[in-house]
């Protein structure tokens, strides 16, 4: 009997990504192809958002009331930090020492670029800046209402709210049974939820892909091309040399990450969105080898803290513009940099447009124009589909390290999991 031919998702999302970028290039300035196509992708980005906090919450709740230890979880938190904290300063001064050495911003001419309007960007900085940056995030974990932090998508105060039910569920030993059943089944049935969403994943792709390409054209890639070049050369070379070589150090191949990972890589990169793919890898990482207690933490927290490609390309953005405006910027200049983009991208990660709200945040410390961002904007989406994969395979390590760091990684599930893969 013949085998049924079946499309993989991966194939099936590139098919969509090719068929969005024509559709969009055929119908290039047509407002119709927005507000028919769209909805396509609004819808698919919704469904996504609806199932996130329910699975943080319930595979936090069960990690957390499995390992039940106080102890044990505060210091997970603090090495996951310190990871935190070393690897997007690696990637800040990579994005540095690329720009400048490539120097993509010199020698164009700024009176060929089109300006995109960037006034949202502007009023979300300003918004964040006026609420206290930093500190108040960190004041702000601790949610005064769980249900409007949920409604809200804060993740940090979600997750905070659900470690802390998951050691009161431990607490209470057998009365905290039913409980614990109740967060597995919801857990279980929202996976299950997670892999029917998937299926509408090409749908959304192909309507994000035709929206964007039809507002700004493959022609607005031209006068940026060598910037656009800087930048995923810079995001391919960290994810195969920095991160492989952090994999290595733990004994893991990034190859094999990768692997693993192809189709949320792709759908992140197609979508811009690395919240499309959370549910998925915090299950397959599961799969991987890690406990689910470190997974629910250490991804989602990531989201926040370990945007990798997001920073490598805010240090390569800012230099760039500053190469436009012809500022020759000094060794103390971006050391300054450096130091205010560790703070930065901490203290507002989450907000929407965040690499350019951190921008917004940051050029003015050194003298860097704001209104540079404007040339940029045009391209972002196709710099942004980058940075967002980058920023998955980055998370998706982080639970890799972190379990090795605890040494409560299963190398036997890791093996039969890739096993089954190749197969």
């Amino acid at each position: 009997m013949r085998k049924k031919f079946k499309l993989s998702l991966a194939s099936q999302i590139l098919i969509a990504l090719v068929l969005g970028i024509v559709v969009g290039a055929i119908f290039y300035g047509n407002p119709n192809v927005e507000t028919y196509l769209k909805p396509l992708g609004t819808i698919f980005l919704n469904l996504i958002k609806m199932i996130v906090i329910p699975i943080i919450i319930s595979t936090l709740i069960v990690g957390v009331a499995g390992t039940g230890d106080l102890k044990q979880l505060g210091r997970l938190g603090g090495k996951t930090l310190i990871y935190f904290e070393i690897i997007t300063t690696i990637a800040i001064i990579l994005g540095l020492l690329v720009t400048n050495i490539f120097r993509p911003g010199d020698g164009i001419d700024m009176n060929q670029l089109e300006q995109t309007d960037i006034s949202s960007y502007v009023e979300t900085t300003e918004k964040v800046e006026h609420e206290g940056g930093f500190i108040d995030t960190i004041v702000g974990i601790v949610p005064t209402n769980i249900i409007d932090s949920m409604a809200q998508g804060d993740m940090l105060s979600v997750i905070f709210f659900s470690v802390l039910f998951g050691l009161g569920v431990a607490a209470i030993g057998e009365r905290g049974k039913p409980v614990l059943a109740f967060a597995h089944g919801v857990a279980d049935a929202m996976f299950w939820v997670t892999n029917l969403v998937m299926k509408f994943a090409p749908f959304g792709v192909f309507g994000l892909m035709a929206v964007t390409v039809s507002k700004f054209g493959l022609e607005s890639l031209i006068p940026l091309g060598k910037l656009v070049v800087v930048v995923y050369g810079a995001m391919i070379f960290f994810v195969i040399v920095v991160l492989g070589i952090t994999a290595k150090i733990v004994n893991v191949n990034i190859f094999q990450v990768i692997k693993v990972l192809k189709d949320e890589l792709i759908l992140a990169y197609s979508t811009s969105s690395s919240e499309t793919v959370l549910p998925r890898i915090m299950q397959k990482m599961e799969r991987f080898g890690c406990p689910k207690d470190i997974t629910s933490f250490v991804i989602p927290t990531g989201y926040s803290f370990n945007l990798d490609g997001s920073t490598l390309y805010q240090s390569i953005a800012a230099i760039f513009i500053a190469q436009l405006y012809g500022i020759d910027l000094s060794i103390a200049e971006q050391v300054t940099l450096v130091l205010v983009l560790m703070v930065t991208s901490k203290g507002i990660a989450g907000v929407p447009g965040v690499s350019f709200v951190v921008l917004l945040a940051t050029l003015g410390s050194v003298g860097i124009p704001l209104e540079g961002l404007a040339f940029i904007a045009g391209i972002d989406r196709i710099l942004d589909m980058a940075r967002t994969a980058v920023n998955v395979v980055g998370n998706s390590l982080a639970a890799i390290v972190m379990s090795k760091w605890e040494h409560r990684f299963d190398e036997s599930q890791m093996n039969e999991y890739v096993t089954d893969l190749a197969k």
